[in-house]
């Protein structure tokens, strides 16, 4: 009979977790001491783990998306007030889109108005007289 190895494959698998773990918290925390962008993939490509890995280990996880949000950068000023735009600017914006989509409107409707009268006068047409291809006139 053959004697149970199983314990060496444990504490094999434990150590190695644990050295994973150890190489991810240093990498870690040298992106947080350069001030480098601290993402998932780079502390993953950093330590040489897997990004679903990190994703797996919450207290990483938890503390990756931390120091993400504490290291964003802050937005404190405004758009200055003459680069944003007026509300006369966006009403001027707005009824030049909607006199194009009137015209794009009245477009249509002529070139539908045109098709039918095209095609009614194919239907009328007897068919050893037809022309072939069917042309509309200029528009």
């Amino acid at each position: 009979m053959r004697s149970d190895n199983s314990i060496h494959l444990t504490t094999a698998a434990k150590r190695r977790h644990e050295f994973t773990r150890a190489k991810a918290i240093a990498a870690l925390h040298e992106l947080d001491r350069a001030g480098a962008r601290i993402t998932f993939e780079s502390v993953a490509d950093a330590a040489g783990v897997s990004r679903s890995w990190l994703y797996s280990q919450t207290d990483l996880k938890d503390e990756i998306r931390r120091l993400r949000a504490h290291n964003q950068p802050r937005h404190t000023t405004a758009t200055p007030a003459r680069q944003r735009a007026s509300d006369d600017s966006l009403r001027q914006r707005l009824d030049i889109a909607l006199r194009r989509n009137r015209e794009l409107a009245d477009e249509n409707q002529r070139l539908r108005r045109q098709l039918a009268h095209a095609l009614g006068q194919l239907r009328d047409t007897p068919p050893q007289t037809r022309r072939d291809p069917i042309t509309i006139g200029p528009c």
